[in-house]
């Protein structure tokens, strides 16, 4: 079977002059296409470490990780970043937009760097997809933090990725809005047939996914499938 992510054996380990510090410890999961997938875990578990693994923003100290099918470990950062812009899609607690650029804007980055020209068209139908039409003109400042956070959606999707991960996307926001920018995200997931990886400390929101992976200090202490999966 092919994985749209393979992870084996991973380990990162930090040095603090004489010290290390083991945040992930031999670590090792498969994940099949359009899998939705929650990891959860106590404060300091190596939850948020995990993902910029996964996603290649770090390298691990040990072990490999693969992505559609490519090994990542051993790409340069300039090829990283293609993988990146290409096939993933990434959602933040705290947004992550640019201050100066408007909605619109801000979701056209991705097809912009690919040199889209259908970057503005693709922009305006996701902004409409998620509640925007009236709003794609307005700086994040001009936001409220739920509106800020679908902007985020709507950009992690215009690149049609692969795969997205959300790292504890609904943190920021109060539960009416949490529930309203969850309902966006599995809707959109379901609808492009995307690989969603979501870190996240609210068991609630985990249990919506097909499976949960448990993490605790640095180690895999569980991987099952949700509540909801285990009642199909």
């Amino acid at each position: 079977m092919d994985y749209i992510l393979s992870v084996e054996k991973l380990s990162r380990v930090y040095k603090s002059g004489s010290r290390e510090l083991t945040v992930l410890n031999d670590i090792n999961f498969d994940i099949q296409q359009q899998e939705t997938v929650s990891i959860v875990g106590p404060s300091g578990s190596g939850k948020t470490t995990l993902l910029g693994l996964c996603a290649g923003l770090d390298s691990p100290t040990r072990g490999t990780v693969s992505l559609m099918g490519q090994q990542i470990n051993g790409l340069s950062e300039d090829e990283r970043a293609l993988l990146r812009n290409k096939h993933i899609g990434f959602i933040f607690q705290n947004f992550q937009l640019i201050p100066t650029l408007t909605a619109i804007e801000n979701v056209m980055i991705p097809l912009e760097l690919q040199g889209s020209k259908q970057a503005k068209s693709k922009a305006k139908g996701l902004l409409d997809r998620v509640g925007l039409k009236d709003r794609m003109t307005h700086y994040p400042n001009q936001l409220s933090g739920g509106e800020q956070q679908r902007v985020s959606i709507a950009r992690a999707f215009c690149n049609d990725p692969s795969i997205l991960f959300a790292d504890e996307p609904t943190g920021n926001l109060d539960e009416d809005t949490g529930l309203s920018i969850e309902q966006f995200l599995f809707d959109l997931n379901a609808e492009r047939g995307t690989t969603l990886i979501i870190v996240t400390h609210d068991l609630e929101l985990a249990n919506k996914t097909n499976r949960i992976i448990k993490l605790k200090g640095g180690k895999v202490v569980a991987d099952e499938k949700s509540l909801i999966q285990a009642q199909v």
